[in-house]
């Protein structure tokens, strides 16, 4: 791996840690394609661990305004979605599965903004936290499914209680590939490399984070979940 590569890499791993920062998602939104198409040795398994670091800096820095109630509830539907995830892998085409993911999405922000307000109660965090597990596992895009359940709360909360479950949902995936033999030192290696990029996003975003208050949080949040639906579309159907 050339110095070129690992710079290109780092610099898109902070422009996406930024985002994140700020809004509370977006990270492998970001860079997971951008960074398979720059070397696929950098998918899956060092943006995971690289989330890890980024989501446990954000939910310390934000650490009182974390939802745990709604992280509990939702990692109850995170886990078996990881599984629903694979088997969709198994028996489902990808890119049909895929296309029907980006409509899915694309329709709850288009109701989000026009009528529909979701409620943070148990029941949706578990139906968040499930589909977070397929998209995620069936499409690397785990994120919208709790950003649009929480795009009416405060900035801090949103921000804090989506990297919790983030760290935890990473966490988990991390085991289970190391348990399935999938880490390999080139990852590691991959992996420390970005991580001071990452550092460097962390402490951008204090700051960008006020680009986003207020209002603006919901519209970033909706903006993200848009852009990731219509990513999904045009993959599927191109």
């Amino acid at each position: 791996m050339s110095w070129t590569v690992i710079a290109l890499a780092g610099s898109i791993m902070l422009a996406a840690a930024v985002v994140q920062g700020a809004v509370g998602y977006g990270l492998n939104l970001i860079s997971g394609p951008l960074l398979a198409l720059l070397d696929p040795v950098f998918v899956p398994v060092p943006i995971l661990f690289v989330a890890c670091v980024l989501a446990a800096a954000l939910s310390l820095r934000e650490r009182r305004a974390i939802d745990w109630r709604g992280v509990g509830w939702a990692m109850v539907g995170r886990l078996p979605g990881n599984l629903l995830g694979l088997l969709a892998l198994v028996l489902l085409p990808v890119t049909g599965f895929n296309l029907v993911i980006g409509l899915t999405v694309l329709a709850c922000v288009v109701l989000s903004v026009v009528t529909w307000r979701p409620r943070v109660t148990p029941p949706g965090l578990v139906v968040a936290g499930t589909a977070s597990g397929v998209f995620g596992t069936v499409s690397a895009i785990g994120g919208p499914p709790m950003a649009l359940l929480y795009q009416n709360q405060a900035g801090p909360t949103v921000r804090a209680t989506l990297n919790a479950f983030f760290l935890l949902a990473a966490v988990s995936s991390v085991a289970t590939l190391a348990f399935a033999g999938q880490v390999r030192g080139e990852h590691l290696v991959a992996a420390a490399a970005l991580v001071p990029f990452i550092v460097v996003g962390f402490l951008i975003s204090g700051p960008a984070r006020r680009l986003v208050a207020g209002p603006r949080l919901r519209v970033a949040v909706l903006a993200i979940a848009a852009a990731s639906a219509v990513l999904l579309i045009i993959r599927s159907v191109v």
